[in-house]
């Protein structure tokens, strides 16, 4: 099987689209999710070829096939991040700044900052004194670095 376009994301189905059909699903690693071209395997063991036609990045939740009975849904796996809980303004500004020297790509949830793990990071938050966990949690999107130039 190959798929050259998103059907739609699991969240825009209503929940009785989604109990009358068998869900397969394609487990990715988050930076897995930027591949337009990749060949994976279902929970079920089948193979898929995926061969996006869109610029768009996969995310979880993604249909890649749909008929009556059936679905093959993106599944995203835990990453290794940095949880950051700012307690102020000033702290969630201070460690931004610090992660945008490093170019580093995070996301945000809810009054949370997520990272990649990096022991670099850890220590600076330790040194800085700015609460973090380190947590397997699953993420929707691919980290994406940003390019830019200094010039």
């Amino acid at each position: 099987m190959l798929i050259e376009r998103i059907e739609m994301n699991i969240e825009d189905l209503e929940k009785e689209e989604l109990i009358r059909r068998h869900i397969e699903k394609v487990y990715l690693e988050s930076d897995h999710l930027v591949k337009r071209v990749q060949r994976v395997k279902t929970d079920h063991g089948r193979e898929i070829g995926i061969r996006l036609k869109d610029t768009r990045d996969l995310a979880a939740g993604d249909v890649l096939f749909m008929d009556e009975k059936n679905m093959i849904v993106i599944d995203v796996l835990a990453d290794d991040l940095l949880v950051i809980s700012p307690r102020s303004l000033q702290e969630m500004g201070t460690i931004a700044h610090q992660l945008g020297n490093r170019h580093l790509p995070a996301q945000f949830e809810e009054d949370v900052m997520m990272v990649q793990y990096d022991y670099l990071v850890e220590d600076l938050l330790n040194g800085l004194v700015i609460p973090y966990k380190r947590e397997k949690r699953k993420v929707k999107q691919a980290f994406r670095h940003i390019g830019h130039s200094h010039g």
